[in-house]
């Protein structure tokens, strides 16, 4: 195809770019005016239960070439830049630059925010309570490494509420600034390597590996190294000035991390709800059976199941339950009030709108 025989539709383009920003800026126009209603009302800025509305929306109204994964993409921006004009918020997650947590925050939020790095997943809940972050983005599950600990045992001591999620799929690159028959050195966090330890073996025979705290520190370590690479984030390249030798070089393809927002309030019910909660039951025989009794009585199907010991009192134990349904729907307030009069402790810890999967 000649570049003459390119004109027409490169006009076709242009004129459908700029109706497209005409349109953009017709929606931030409303966005503006939504604002306004917000702030009497003092409704959030992130309100998880509209967006994903929004989202559901626009995957209905689909059936071109661009996929669903594609669209997601871009309203994520569009949703991130309404956002941005209403009021930029800034959120915190477990750092530093260019981890999964960082890439968890911009999937969730996207770049019209100031997304916060702190050191621990502890200092991602002070950092949001003491409202120098409007919200956290904290991983709670690991699909090979099991449930998150630390998350758990965080939300035992506050107030905030799980309000929305994200599973993110964990992709390991290998980074360098030289070519792979170069590399002499792998540096990584040692989950990272164990994760990529069979295509290390095959590809990579007799190179040293190098244990850092963080896949990001293992970039930083890369950029210096003339011969060295980085198992990380494709972020991470960009953050680091490094090339992508090698993309999803991990042996399991299924390596999928779910991450929590935290905030202060807990959105709106939907028709597509999940619930957490945190119950701590008197220890006597029948005790766990006659939980779950409760919750099959009422219909909800319970997702998640975590046994922690409570820090309160030896071999005193509490559990982290999830469940479909909202923490408002008739049901669960039943189930849930039914185990208080049982002299159980309850405390929700947040529900939020589903993903849509298609």
């Amino acid at each position: 195809m000649s570049d003459s025989s390119l004109d027409s539709p490169r006009h076709q383009i242009d004129r459908i770019d700029r109706e497209l920003v005409q349109l953009l800026n017709q929606r931030a126009q409303v966005s503006l005016e939504i604002a306004l209603h917000k702030a009497k009302s003092g409704t959030a800025v992130f309100v998880p239960e509209r967006e994903q509305q929004v989202l559901e929306n626009v995957l209905a109204a689909g059936g071109g070439p661009l996929k669903p994964e594609h669209l997601r993409s871009i309203y994520r921006e569009i949703l991130s830049s309404s956002r941005g004009l209403q009021r930029k918020i800034r959120v915190a997650y477990l750092g530093p630059a260019a981890t999964f947590s960082h890439q968890a925050a911009l999937e969730l939020f996207g770049d019209a925010t100031d997304l916060v790095p702190v050191p621990t997943i502890r200092d991602v809940f002070l950092e949001t309570e003491r409202g120098g972050a409007d919200y956290g983005v904290v991983p709670v599950e690991n699909s090979t490494e099991g449930t998150v600990q630390f998350t758990l045992d965080s939300f035992m001591d506050t107030d905030l509420k799980a309000c929305s999620e994200l599973s993110l799929t964990i992709v390991q690159n290998l980074l360098a600034r030289c070519s792979k028959e170069e590399i002499r050195t792998v540096y990584s966090h040692p989950q990272a390597l164990a994760q990529c330890r069979r295509w290390l073996t095959t590809n990579l025979p007799g190179v040293e590996t190098v244990q850092t705290f963080s896949t990001s520190r293992a970039a930083e370590q890369a950029a210096a190294d003339p011969t060295g690479a980085a198992i990380a984030t494709s972020l991470a390249a960009d953050v680091y000035g490094l090339e992508v030798v090698e993309a999803g070089i991990q042996d399991l393809s299924n390596n999928i991390t779910r991450f929590l927002v935290i905030g202060r309030t807990l959105p709106a019910p939907t028709d597509r709800d999940k619930t957490a909660v945190i119950v701590s039951i008197k220890d006597r025989v029948g005790a766990l059976h006659d939980m779950m009794e409760l919750f099959a009585r009422e219909g909800i199907n319970l997702s998640n199941i975590q046994s922690r010991p409570s820090r309160r009192k030896a071999w005193n134990y509490f559990f982290f339950i999830e469940m479909s349904g909202h923490s408002t729907d008739a049901a669960m307030a039943r189930a849930l009030g039914s185990l208080e009069q049982q002299g159980s402790e309850v405390k929700v810890l947040g529900s939020w709108p589903v993903a849509a999967t298609e």
